[in-house]
């Protein structure tokens, strides 16, 4: 599903961010990516969601090399991927539910149809409360579980998340592991960028992602 083949990354005229990352992940993968901060990790998930192209190297997703995709094709590709970003991107405009709801709705499903799985899975992620609610009252740690929900809500094939459980109690962020797990039984590749060594330990057989100059090295465990 996800290969990289001597990928390197730069921004502008600097250093490179990324050296020689090569690694393949199979379908049903769940991964952990871990390193020290300015180890390149957002940099790694940016290049999987197809918001950076490499600088030197080949990247391939679902079976096509992203270097010579289309840039119509990037959409649809992007429409595979579930995101959750560090800074959250919810729309102040729309309702907890709404911005939750908002990949279902671009891709032309009727509210009707979704309501039901929407409201089951706020009420999982413990924002059943808060679904008419805007993000402007909303504290940071809810805010991450409205994105956690909105980057699943699609039921994609891959999951990229950036320190998914960073603003949230301990307690809860076995919780949101938990989603992450029974998705990934589901057939769902995951990829979780976190500092948080407990939740990692409590992920038996999950692979280990470690990022550290530049260099990717990676442990066994699980797929692939």
């Amino acid at each position: 599903m996800i290969r990289f083949e001597s990928v390197g990354l730069r921004y502008g005229a600097g250093p490179e961010i990324l050296r020689d990352v090569s690694f393949e992940l199979e379908r049903g993968t769940f991964a952990f990516l871990t390193g020290p901060s300015g180890a390149g990790k957002t940099s790694l998930l940016r290049l999987l969601y197809l918001g950076l192209r490499p600088t030197r190297g080949l990247i391939h997703m679902f079976g096509e090399d992203t270097s010579a995709l289309p840039r119509a094709r990037v959409p649809a590709i992007r429409r595979r991927i579930g995101v959750v970003f560090q800074d959250f991107r919810l729309l102040d405009h729309l309702t907890t539910f709404e911005n939750v709801a908002l990949p279902l709705f671009v891709d032309g499903e009727k509210p009707k149809n979704y309501r039901d799985d929407v409201m089951e899975l706020l009420s999982w992620v413990g924002l059943g409360d808060h679904a008419n609610a805007y993000p402007e009252v909303l504290s940071g740690g809810e805010k991450q579980r409205a994105a956690i929900a909105r980057a699943i809500v699609g039921k994609p094939d891959i999951i990229l998340a950036d320190e998914p459980t960073g603003n949230v109690d301990p307690q809860l962020a076995k919780r949101l592991l938990r989603l992450f797990v029974e998705l990934n039984k589901l057939g769902t590749t995951v990829i979780l960028a976190t500092h948080d060594a407990q939740l990692i330990a409590a992920s038996e057989g999950a692979r280990v992602m470690a990022l550290k100059d530049g260099h990717l090295g990676i442990s066994p465990g699980g797929a692939s």
